[in-house]
């Protein structure tokens, strides 16, 4: 029976393997006469057999029971599944041992005084701190101000998925979807047991469809950053460049920008819109906690 029939891991080192030999067809990888097969792509004793070790052995790391493969079998199923150096680095990072990988903090985020301090004084930019689950840890006056028409600003995912308002203020909200679900499934794949991204993603699979399909998705890359196209209820239509900087004191937090080009339109816009930003600018933050 073709082992590729059986089902394969939620994620992290197991999936990855798994997509990748199922991209891989026999003659790419230099076997010829596979025949034909009713599913593209390799068998995992096909795999096990390039790369020089048991199937047993090959078996257990797409199924997550191996820890810590050594680096001469990761080489070598690298070679085996012709996988590219981003790939490569990829496959390595999400091999290391276990124990290492899911240290993740249950304790509450908190943003150092000095990073709140620094975005607040930001007045022409919106800026705000997300967590390792993309909580929503801090924002300045112009972030609170451009999303207003959220029910709540605490956390990417819940506002792109059980907020309604996302439909109308992303003028391409299935791409913002798509990559928040692809920078989840990385961090969890570095944290499997990882308490509040499992809160959250069983929270969204209960209370979203949408989202249930493209957390089951086969695992992928997560895409660049690009220009954020939305339109604002008030000042209208922006384009907004998206920057998220790792915060390297805070392991898992990120500061993220968005900034317009100078002189533009979505420049003028930001401009009225902090004019027009005040106290009573509804703000929430409460990660975890329905909308």
């Amino acid at each position: 029976m073709d082992d590729n029939t059986h089902p394969g891991p939620v994620g992290g080192l197991g999936q990855f393997l798994r997509s990748r030999r199922e991209r891989l067809s026999p003659a790419a990888a230099g076997l010829s006469g596979a025949g034909r097969r009713r599913v593209p792509g390799l068998r995992r004793d096909e795999v096990a057999t390039l790369a020089g070790v048991s199937l047993s052995y090959y078996s257990r790391l797409e199924q997550g029971r191996e820890l810590g493969p050594s680096h001469r079998v990761l080489e070598a199923i690298a070679r085996a599944l012709r996988l590219g150096d981003e790939d490569k680095r990829e496959l390595f990072h999400l091999a290391q041992p276990t124990a290492r990988r899911t240290k993740s903090p249950s304790r509450v985020e908190r943003v150092r005084p000095h990073l709140r301090q620094l975005i607040e004084s930001w007045t022409r930019t919106p800026a705000f701190i997300i967590g390792h689950a993309q909580d929503l840890l801090a924002t300045n006056a112009l972030t609170d101000a451009l999303y207003r028409d959220f029910a709540q600003h605490d956390n990417v995912l819940r506002m792109l998925f059980l907020d309604s308002a996302a439909k109308t203020f992303y003028r391409s909200p299935e791409r913002a979807r798509d990559r928040a679900v692809a920078d989840l499934q990385q961090t969890a794949a570095s944290a499997p047991e990882d308490p509040r991204i499992l809160e959250l993603v069983g929270e969204l699979s209960v209370r979203s469809g949408e989202f249930r399909s493209l957390w089951a998705r086969e695992y992928t890359r997560v895409p660049p950053y690009e220009v954020k196209q939305i339109h604002h209820s008030v000042v209208g239509d922006l384009e907004l460049r998206h920057e998220a900087l790792n915060i390297r004191s805070v392991p898992g937090q990120q500061l993220i920008i968005l900034q317009a080009e100078p002189g533009s339109a979505s420049a003028d816009g930001l401009a009225l819109l902090g004019s027009l930003s005040g106290p009573e600018v509804p703000h929430q933050q409460n990660p975890g906690r329905g909308a």
